[in-house]
Order: structure tokens, then C-alpha cells, then sequence
């Protein structure tokens, strides 16, 4: 069995998830990435995307819409701008997100803005299949 590790997943609502886990996959905004224990030290920015979180029961999926990741030997924290559990992520939501980070997009103008639009897209597709 592979070593396990902390894990925390917090938004400025609530406290999503606090388990001990063997792996999460992060979307991280320089890349896609897992850490594991004894992960060299590193933080890291999140883009949209859909962070997977490996326990001994199985695996959790979490849609986030971008915060920040800090990872370390003991364990591995995540702080999103907002985050929900799969089991709570509707068509009306995404729906919703996607509108929203399109007027963003929109209103600003810029490459940033265009990015996160399409990024949530593309998380909203995976996070549905």
C-alpha cells in the first residue's frame, strides 16, 4: 500500500475535504501534476480544473476554480477560490460558472480572462463525464 498523506481542501465557505490520502492530482496552472508523500516541497497557483483526491476508500473528484496548492513531505493543502464536490456539481452550476468567467472574459479582454473561461469549459466536460 503506498504511503499516505495529509490532506485539506478548504474554500473561504467551508472545509471541503480532511483525509489522509496516497495521491491527489492537482490542476495546477504551469500543469497538471500529483503529489504523493515525501513530495518535494512546492507551491503553486490552481487554474480551473478537476483536483482528484486517492484514499484507501476510493477516489474523490472536486471541481475548483483556481487558489492556490501547497505541497509538502507531510501532506498537501489546498486553498480554491471555490470548490465543489463532484456529487454537487449540476448542469445549472457549470452552467452558471461558465457565464460568469465569460462576462469576466469579456469585460476584461484579455489572454488571463480568455484562459480561465476556456479552462473552466474544459474542466466542466471532465468533471461531467
Amino acid at each position: 500500500m503506498a504511503e499516505m498523506m495529509q490532506f485539506d481542501l478548504v474554500s473561504p465557505e467551508r472545509r471541503l475535504a480532511s483525509v489522509q490520502a496516497s495521491e491527489v492530482q492537482i490542476p495546477g496552472a504551469e500543469g497538471d501534476f500529483t503529489a504523493m508523500a515525501l513530495h518535494a516541497p512546492v507551491i503553486t497557483t490552481l487554474r480551473p480544473g478537476v483536483l482528484k483526491v486517492v484514499t484507501a476508500s476510493g477516489t474523490d473528484e472536486y471541481l475548483v476554480t483556481g487558489g492556490f496548492a501547497e505541497v509538502g513531505a507531510a501532506g498537501t493543502s489546498v486553498l480554491a477560490e471555490r470548490a465543489y464536490a463532484k456529487a454537487d456539481v449540476t448542469p445549472e452550476l457549470l452552467e452558471d460558472l461558465i457565464k460568469e468567467a465569460n462576462l469576466q472574459r469579456d469585460a476584461s479582454n484579455t489572454d488571463i480572462a480568455a484562459k480561465y473561461a476556456d479552462d473552466l469549459v474544459a474542466a466542466s466536460m471532465q468533471i461531467s463525464a
